[in-house]
């Protein structure tokens, strides 16, 4: 059995980690709710913008011709991935990575954009082709930072350099619930494979124009409304893993108390023995 200044040691240290948990928590707390606040006000946005879409498509005879709608045949995948900068987050960066490893084709030229550090370094250590990178990402993404990503996603394409382009990222359903998913970024899926928009649009000057400007937008769109709900998804991992993992410091810290009760009931009853033990021998 640990002496008694071995237990008093760990109950030290295990409070103090408790309470750098509990402050991660109350941090990841505070910070979740302005993301949380960012994410939901962006979703209205982007609902409208894929509802004008549709019409748009609905109403344009040159769909196919756009180059943002051009289906290739080639096998060139590119993949953004969206993970955390920091760990202590729980599984928020690993089912990111496992669900990328999940979607990939034997037959597949595969090519990431790496945003968030933990993926990033993920990715170099097992040799996945990444073709741009973007680390230490803000806490509240800008408009400004998802345009810098989307205009080189289109670039890319654009320049039949990819073939189709594909994103990975946690979608924020509530601060204890995320699910990761994968969602088709280009070509853009044409409304006879989605929604269709129930409003009759009078579009100015041409349907056709109207798309031609419409598509990059849309593309900026979903890229910033993923990255809000990355970083929302993120603050409520790490919040939801705090606050396990001050729980569990609370348990531990009650458990080494009982040890150490225990050691300190032990090392009395020596005590006592051995004093009687003397008293009897003087005898």
């Amino acid at each position: 059995m640990e002496s008694m200044r071995d237990i008093k040691r760990r109950i030290a240290s295990v409070k103090n980690t408790q309470k750098i948990t509990r402050a991660m928590k109350m941090v990841a707390a505070a910070r979740l709710r302005k993301a949380q606040k960012m994410a939901e006000n962006a979703r209205p946005f982007f609902n409208k913008t894929r509802a004008i879409l549709s019409g748009v498509f609905q109403s344009s005879w040159d769909t196919k011709d756009h180059p943002l709608l051009v289906e290739r045949n080639g096998n060139r995948h590119l993949y953004l991935v969206i993970t955390a900068d920091r760990g202590l987050c729980g599984p928020y960066n690993t089912k990111v990575i496992d669900r990328l490893e999940d979607q990939l084709g034997d037959k597949e030229e595969v090519s990431l954009l790496a945003i968030g550090k933990r993926g990033r370094d993920y990715f170099k250590r097992q040799g996945y082709h990444i073709i741009s990178e973007y680390i230490q990402i803000a806490d509240y993404p800008d408009f400004s930072f998802a345009k810098k990503i989307s205009d080189e996603v289109i670039s890319l394409f654009s320049e039949e350099i990819i073939d189709r382009v594909s994103m990975i990222y946690t979608h924020f359903n509530s601060a204890i619930s995320q699910s990761c998913r994968v969602i088709p970024l280009l070509p853009v899926v044409s409304p006879e494979s989605g929604e269709e928009s129930t409003v009759d649009y009078i579009y100015e000057p041409s349907p056709d124009l109207v798309l031609e400007l419409l598509l990059p937008h849309y593309v900026n769109n979903m890229v910033y409304t993923t990255l809000l709900e990355s970083k929302a998804s993120e603050f409520g991992s790490r919040m939801t893993a705090m606050d396990s993992a001050t729980d569990n410091a609370g348990e531990l810290i009650d458990k080494l108390t009982l040890y150490y009760n225990r050691a300190r009931q032990a090392a009395i009853t020596t005590e006592i023995t051995e004093i009687v033990g003397g008293a009897e021998a003087l005898k």
